[in-house]
C-alpha cells in the first residue's frame, strides 16, 4: 500500500542587517519558475535532512547568505497554499549580514523595507506569512 503525504518545505524571512547592526529590510526573491512572482526564499527538505539544515542550505543556495535562525514563525499547511501540490512549509525568522545575490531558483532578489513590501506581487501564501510576521 502506498501512502501519499504532503511535500515538506522551509521558507525564511531573512532580516538583513549591515555591519553596524542597522536593519536594512527583508529579502524577497523573484521566482525563475512557475508560479512566477515574488516569494520568500525557500525550498524542499531533503530526505535525511533536519528542517533547520534545509533552511540554512536553501537560504545559501538562493541568496548566497549565511543565516542565523532566530525563531520559528509558524507552520503553514493549507492544502491549497501551493498551486502545484500539497506542501507544508515550516517558516523561520532569520538574521543575516552581507550583500545577498540571486542564485539557484531566484531570477533576481531585492531587499524591502517592511513598509514597502509589495504584497500584490507575492505568490503562494507568502502575503499571509508576512502579515503574520508583521503582526507579531
Amino acid at each position: 500500500m502506498s501512502v501519499k503525504t504532503p511535500y515538506v518545505a522551509v521558507d525564511g524571512i531573512i532580516q538583513l542587517f549591515d555591519r553596524q547592526d542597522n536593519f536594512k529590510g527583508i529579502v524577497l526573491i523573484e521566482r525563475k519558475n512557475p508560479p512566477l512572482g515574488l516569494a520568500l526564499p525557500g525550498g524542499f527538505v531533503e530526505v535525511g535532512e533536519k528542517v533547520e539544515d534545509a533552511l540554512k542550505r536553501e537560504m545559501k543556495e538562493e541568496t548566497n547568505l549565511d543565516v542565523e535562525i532566530i525563531r520559528l514563525l509558524n507552520v503553514y499547511s493549507d492544502p491549497h497554499r501551493d498551486p502545484r501540490f500539497h506542501t507544508v512549509s515550516i517558516v523561520f525568522v532569520c538574521k543575516a549580514y552581507g550583500n545577498p545575490k540571486a542564485q539557484d531558483d531566484a531570477k533576481s532578489l531585492a531587499v524591502y523595507k517592511l513598509e514597502e513590501i509589495p504584497f500584490e506581487k507575492l505568490v503562494f501564501d507568502h502575503g499571509k506569512i508576512l502579515r503574520d510576521y508583521l503582526n507579531r
